[in-house]
């Protein structure tokens, strides 16, 4: 388990850029960038407060599971290991997936009109 590159995904998820995460922590790009490659080891309230700049549960961020952001409804280990927690799930899982694709819009968008530029 790398928490350097649930952090990566999250972030890009919320389309948050490395300059304004690692200024929200107080570190340089590049000492920030360490934390995502995992050559730091981070402290409990270091991830907290990544957790907090995300918006995000530490436990999500511990647990990165892609089942959080695409809703994958004929995976057996989500439906019966997490069945108590369904109501949550599915609103995490909607919530991550429409930030998603508001995400892809955005880039396809950015696509069109670096197209129609040249």
């Amino acid at each position: 388990m790398n928490i350097g590159d649930n952090i990566k995904k999250f972030r890009e998820l919320k389309n948050i850029p490395r300059e304004q995460l690692a200024s929200e922590l107080g570190l340089s790009v590049s000492g920030y960038s360490k934390i995502e490659r995992g050559e730091i080891d981070l402290t409990v309230s270091r991830v907290q407060e990544i957790a907090q700049i995300l918006e995000v549960d530490v436990s999500q961020i511990l647990n990165f599971d892609a089942t959080q952001v695409f809703n994958i409804s004929n995976n057996h280990l989500v439906q019966s290991n997490i069945a108590p927690k369904a109501g949550s799930m599915n609103f995490i899982k909607d919530d991550y997936k429409e930030k998603y694709i508001k995400m892809l819009e955005a880039e396809v968008e950015r696509l069109k009109n670096l197209c129609g530029e040249k």
